[in-house]
């Protein structure tokens, strides 16, 4: 039983880091949150107010 709760709690606790992690990366844009954007030859549109 007590195994049966703690991988519950490590299954809720991973799912709900996850959500976290993704919203935040939402947060910050597309190439803002990309890996690879010190090497992406992409350009990125710079939102208006940003300018």
């Amino acid at each position: 039983m007590i195994a049966s709760i703690v991988i519950g709690v490590a299954i809720f606790g991973y799912a709900a880091w996850a959500l976290v992690k993704f919203i935040n990366k939402s947060k910050k844009g597309k190439c803002a949150a990309c890996e690879l954007k010190n090497s992406c030859s992409s350009e990125c549109s710079i939102p208006p107010q940003l300018k």
